[in-house]
């Protein structure tokens, strides 16, 4: 693992809130952030928080969510997440995360990755995929 991989590592990342990223079952002029994209985005802030810190052929992969959509965002608007590395044990890791819009707070919670080898995880899925096809 890398030096700089501790606890108490921050990033925050402004996403635009566009039609793709929002429910439409509202009707148009009520179209918010939907939690599945909100929780798409919040692992890809954990992600590349990891991979700015972690040694090249090195990934991560999500293993646990917990969260708490408080706020609706509206489309068109702006959502800023904050992620903060809580804990590093050898490859698992630990984050407490954020969000919040001009208004108010959006989400909390807690996400868990795990560090992999890229090269090492296409075999083991490859064989899963053998397998399963009977191969």
């Amino acid at each position: 693992m890398s030096d700089t991989l501790k606890p108490g590592l921050t990033a925050t990342r402004r996403i635009e809130i566009d039609a793709n990223r929002t429910i439409s079952f509202m009707g148009d002029d009520c179209r918010v952030y939907s939690t599945p994209n909100l929780l798409y985005d919040v692992e890809m802030a954990c992600r590349d928080l990891l991979l700015a810190h972690i040694e090249p052929g090195k990934d991560s992969v999500g293993t646990r969510v917990e969260i708490d959509h408080v706020g609706a965002t509206l489309m068109g608007m702006w959502v800023e997440i904050t992620v903060t590395l809580k804990e590093v044990n050898g490859g698992a890791v630990s984050f407490d995360f954020t969000a919040r819009d001009a208004v108010e707070a959006v989400a909390r919670g807690k996400h868990n990755r795990h560090i992999v080898g890229v090269e090492k995880t296409a075999q083991r899925l490859k064989a899963k995929l053998a397998k399963a096809s009977g191969g």
